[in-house]
């Protein structure tokens, strides 16, 4: 593909069009969207470095699932492609690049849904699958299955012929001192420093709940369709699965409403249904996508404790991304609203 330009730095828009932006497309519109993650993320704890390699990062995952796009390919290869290029690179919390949980491995989840067949496949704690994204697809479309799990996720990866990895590969030095922080911080929080027992049982710092990568995409056909993927929470334990693989609640799509890719902390994304709770509220309050994504995420999610943010987008093409955090890795590119990416909220 020719994506000489992706490797190029965008002009990085921090207006508040860029957090919720409609626009008036043509009949038949093409349209992808993409977050890398949610969080504690500001200019002052940002380097001018950092900020440049998260830029080029999202714009070559938009240019390269635009591109499928525009050469007339479906939602779904546009999804997995942008997707799997955010699992490649170690900047965000998937693939290469997942947490670790508290026993030091890696524990990966990942779904995908079209919004035409409102088929689904989903993955929750694989460690030996090098593109999580790509073996939920296989659970959609080779599977009479919705979700798989563990081993036998891995298994059935395995006679899908999908590249299959050592749970090393997914190893980075970054995630690692991550890892280091969130277990002092466990045992600061514990008079007997069991920090075991504090990651099981209570709420830690909200920055190693989140991290997550995904995308929605419209083709030209008009299928919406949305993944997601993820390393799930920094020093999880017991197999903990969160919202990304969950259909509903971290992934939806339906062509008679929008198409949602979730990040944030899991556990309320799953208490409140966000993904399909959004769509819901287009399909039968006739809510715009922009009034269905500030309810549930600044008005029902936050005052819960929910933190994170969703990137939608509807039938006709229109975008919105909303977060109530201090920043959210987003970005768009459409037939005719252009491309954007942004990182802080202001």
């Amino acid at each position: 593909m020719a994506l000489a330009a992706a490797f190029g730095l965008t002009a990085c828009s921090d207006s508040p069009e860029a957090e919720s932006t409609t626009s008036d497309f043509s009949a038949t519109p093409i349209a992808i969207v993409i977050h890398g993650g949610a969080g504690t993320i500001t200019r002052e704890s940002m380097s001018a470095e950092g900020e440049a390699q998260f830029n080029a990062a999202l714009e070559l995952a938009l240019d390269i699932g635009y591109e499928i796009l525009e050469e007339g390919g479906s939602s779904t290869d546009a999804v997995i492609a942008a997707i799997q290029s955010m699992e490649d690179n170690p900047l965000f919390n998937a693939g290469k690049g997942a947490v670790y949980t508290y026993e030091g491995g890696h524990e990966l989840d990942a779904s995908i849904m079209h919004g035409g067949t409102r088929n689904a496949g989903a993955v929750a704690g694989v460690g030996r699958v090098k593109s999580p994204i790509e073996l939920a697809r296989s659970v959609m479309e080779n599977s009479r299955h919705v979700m798989l799990s563990g081993v036998g996720a891995e298994q059935f990866a395995r006679e899908q012929g999908l590249t299959m990895v050592h749970n090393s590969y997914f190893n980075t030095e970054h995630r690692f001192e991550q890892l280091q922080n969130a277990i002092r911080n466990l045992q600061s929080n514990s008079e007997n420093n069991d920090a075991r027992v504090i990651a099981a049982t209570e709420h830690t710092n909200p920055m190693f709940n989140m991290g997550t990568v995904g995308a929605v995409a419209l083709d030209i056909e008009g299928n919406l369709v949305a993944g997601t993927s993820t390393g799930g929470m920094t020093a999880k334990q017991y197999g903990r699965v969160g919202d990304s693989p969950i259909i509903g609640a971290g992934t939806w799509a339906d062509n008679a409403s929008c198409a949602v890719s979730a990040t944030g902390h899991g556990e309320y994304f799953i208490r409140y249904h966000v993904a399909a709770d959004i769509c819901n509220r287009v399909k039968y309050l006739g809510e715009t996508i922009t009034e269905a994504g500030e309810q549930v995420i600044h008005e029902t999610l936050l005052p819960a404790g929910g933190t994170g943010g969703v990137i939608i987008l509807d039938a006709a093409g229109n975008v919105s991304m909303p977060f109530n955090t201090e920043g959210m890795y987003r970005g768009y590119k459409t037939s005719k609203a252009g491309k954007e990416i942004a990182i802080y909220r202001e």
